[in-house]
């Protein structure tokens, strides 16, 4: 069985229990059954200071994970997988960007890190990149909130 937890250290105040059914696919679609994580919804100020301490880049993201596992040998019968942290403000902010709803982005940032804590790099290659988007959008297309409108083509 996996366990998560949402962790809102921001204080939204807006429904994210959606996730709930897009994190449960996701985790499906990669077949993973038994697994341990945790997502943080935070402020910029704190991604910023967090960018910055692990990754010497002197500026606020979107999404930063950080995986627990570094190989596929495991020890355990369930998977420690590792923490996703949330910017908050700039989800909302690149929901407005982008011309789509602040459900579709928090939902596309949560899938994206969750990827990343399951071995996916899209910094690796195009072939890489191609298809965690890929997967990105089949679980976000499954869910009618989520699901790509017109408006939303780039």
């Amino acid at each position: 069985m996996n366990e998560f937890a949402i962790i809102d250290e921001y204080g939204c105040d807006f429904d994210y229990s959606y996730l709930d059914k897009i994190i449960r696919r996701t985790l499906e679609m990669e077949q993973v059954d038994a697994s341990i994580f945790s997502i943080i919804f935070i402020d910029d100020k704190k991604m910023h200071e967090l960018n910055k301490q692990y990754r010497n880049i002197d500026s606020t993201t979107d999404v930063l994970s950080f995986a627990f596992e570094d190989n596929n040998k495991l020890c355990y019968n369930i998977r420690h997988l590792g923490e996703i942290f949330v910017s908050i403000p700039k989800m909302q902010a690149q929901a407005k960007e982008y011309g789509h709803s602040e459900t579709r982005e928090l939902a596309f940032l949560v899938v994206h890190g969750l990827l990343h804590l399951l071995g996916y790099d899209h910094t690796k290659g195009i072939e890489e990149e191609k298809e965690m988007f890929n997967k990105q959008e089949l679980v976000l297309d499954e869910f009618e909130e989520t699901k790509r409108s017109q408006k939303d083509e780039f």
